[in-house]
């Protein structure tokens, strides 16, 4: 079971091999159900999407229909999941947790929708895991649902086309950048982690701050 589990995880990793298997097709499905749905969230979008660029620039994806398809199909994804947290509600603060539901991942979703209001529509698409959940937490808080679908249109246009387009003028640059597909995943892997590593050394820096706050004593005037 372990080693089935470890050749899934590794075949849905393989985002070179999904694009050549299943073209513009697989990559749609796989951005709708990572911003659609609760069991998305560990897919690789963002690598997905910049190696789908290099392919396009390769010649093997037409690189309208690819921008044009996935943009619907991003922000189709991201008004189901709005729906499901309008309908749900409060309901899933109190679902268990599961093989394919996290609720740290709803919480961390919802802080980030908290702090940032309505731009966290915006700025979740190029968050992985919050660009899976922030739709539910958006639905959850009733977010007047013109309002919502204005930001996810925009989002979704901004994040499609800079990942797609970035990669295929990285490939027009580049020679032969196909041939180290593997060093740009892993970098925009990084890229794509880096906002939630900062928010965390920031949150564990205030904590700190916090926590030494009690500890200091006030100095008394030495005597005369």
């Amino acid at each position: 079971m372990i080693e089935f589990i470890r050749q899934i995880l590794s075949s849905i990793y393989d985002v070179e091999h999904i694009i050549q298997w299943g073209g513009t097709l697989l990559v749609c499905s796989m951005v709708f159900v990572e911003t659609g749905l609760f069991v998305g969230f560990f897919l690789p979008g963002d690598s997905l999407l910049v190696t789908a660029g290099v392919f396009a620039a390769a010649g093997h994806l037409d690189l309208a229909t690819l921008l044009i398809a996935v943009t619907l199909c991003a922000i189709a994804g991201d008004q189901v999941g709005y729906w499901i947290g309008r309908n749900a509600g409060k309901a899933l603060y109190r679902r268990e947790d599961s093989r394919f539901f996290k609720r740290r991942h709803l919480e961390r979703a919802h802080q980030f929708y908290e702090t940032y209001g309505g731009k966290t529509v915006i700025l979740a698409r190029f968050m992985p895991i919050v660009r899976t959940f922030c739709p539910p937490v958006a639905g959850a808080a009733e977010m007047r649902y013109a309002r919502y679908l204005l930001y996810d249109v925009i989002g979704g246009c901004v994040w499609v086309g800079t990942t797609i387009l970035g990669g295929y003028f990285l490939a027009s640059l580049v020679p032969n950048i196909k041939d180290r597909i593997h060093w740009v995943i892993v970098v925009v892997i990084f890229v794509s982690f880096l906002p939630a590593i900062v928010g965390a050394l920031r949150e564990r820096s205030r904590r700190g701050s916090r926590t030494s706050a009690p500890g200091q004593t006030e100095q008394t005037p030495s005597a005369q």
